[in-house]
């Protein structure tokens, strides 16, 4: 669609990168309120929200590179150049909820209510990180004859140009919307504490899963050599949800 959102002075502003502040800034503002809602220090919440933000960029960029290992055989230093790109979902989670354990720990707040508090704003920043690939042309679909299929036609957009694909990016943004929806709707009968984290855990990897089977792009080396790493993923943390769930409700 449009990559590039303003260029000026020989300096351009990434409309990726620009979805992406705006998903991290809506992501921290909800957590804040929900944080006085529940009566959480929403200074503590903005402490998180920064070592999860840290953590969540390291770990997309650790992730892309060890499941892209092939491509920086030849020159190893570009795994440093994240600004041209290459960040993944699942690395950036894994490492964020380490970062937000070690904060719950340090200040001795409740795991799972921190987890809960967080799982809204994880909904807001897929949304808006989505709607950044759709602009950008990355996470692109197959190619389809649907009458929603979507033909990139900027040459900076990393999706194959002049071909109708399926906009698997907005399947993502509408599974995200979705999720958001279902949490707002669940969180007013929470039972247990968790319940939110797994319930957004679980729409994540339903609709990963789905869009998976519209996706067209490169996601890397393949695992067991027949699987993207992101469905492998996908599927061990689906599996330790549903497995989860009733350990956490009798805990409650």
């Amino acid at each position: 669609m449009h990559p590039i959102l303003l260029e000026f002075a020989g300096i351009s502003i990434k409309t990726y990168g620009f979805f992406i502040a705006i998903g991290f800034l809506a992501a921290i503002a909800i957590a804040v309120k929900e944080a006085r809602r529940i009566g959480y220090d929403p200074q503590l919440v903005l402490d998180m929200a920064f070592y999860m933000i840290l953590g969540a960029i390291i770990g997309s960029r650790l992730f892309y590179v060890f499941t892209h290992l092939s491509a920086y055989r030849d020159n190893p230093l570009d795994m440093l150049k994240i600004w041209e790109g290459g960040l993944t979902f699942f690395g950036g989670f894994i490492l964020a909820a380490v970062a937000c354990v070690w904060m719950a720990k340090k200040h001795g707040c409740r795991l799972w209510q921190t987890f809960d508090l967080f799982a809204p704003s994880l909904a807001v920043g897929v949304f808006f990180g989505r709607i950044g690939c759709f602009f950008a042309g990355c996470c692109y679909g197959r190619e389809c004859t649907l009458p929603w299929a979507v033909t990139f036609t900027n040459p900076h957009s990393l999706a194959p140009l002049h071909v109708p694909l399926h906009p698997t990016q907005l399947y993502a943004a509408a599974g995200a919307a979705l999720t958001f929806l279902v949490l707002l709707i669940l969180k007013k009968r929470k039972s247990f504490e968790g319940q939110l984290a797994l319930a957004w855990m679980f729409c994540y990897c339903v609709f990963r899963l789905i869009e998976e089977l519209f996706r067209g792009d490169m996601r890397g080396d393949l695992l067991f050599n027949r699987y993207p790493a992101s469905q492998v993923f996908a599927v061990v943390m689906l599996v330790t949800v549903i497995a989860g769930y009733p350990v956490l409700r009798r805990r409650k």
